[in-house]
């Protein structure tokens, strides 16, 4: 499995991003999840953005609700995640991630098993 991310930028308080992520390699099936993390400097990866690719459901981690939208576009078999009303603490190393799902109190997960080289955001 191979990823390749592409969008990231500097951009001021309040701005938007796209990122990109071309997946190669995987099968397209159900219980198969893609996502976005990310890592600020001298704090752990988190995750940021999951979906299924089956389906689609979608899992946003509580700062970026309401900011962020995590879409897939199979044919193309690209992972997009489109950023909003950008803040500085959005600002890090965003990395997108496939592997299988997993299922916690009713909510579809990625368990990252494959990772992108990352691509950097930040926000002024």
């Amino acid at each position: 499995v191979q990823l390749v991310e592409s969008g990231g930028g500097s951009v001021q308080d309040g701005g938007s991003l796209r990122l990109s992520c071309v997946v190669s390699g995987y099968a397209y099936s159900d219980g198969y999840c893609l996502g976005w993390f990310r890592q600020a400097p001298g704090k752990e990866r988190e995750a940021v953005a999951e979906l299924s690719v089956v389906g689609p459901t979608t899992y946003y981690t509580d700062s970026v609700k309401g900011r962020f939208n995590i879409s897939q576009d199979d044919p193309k078999r690209t992972l997009y995640l489109q950023m909003d009303n950008l803040k500085p603490d959005d600002t890090g190393m965003y990395y997108c991630a496939a592997g299988n799902c997993y299922y916690r109190d009713t909510v579809t997960r990625l368990r990252p098993a494959h990772w992108g080289q990352g691509t950097q955001v930040t926000v002024s």
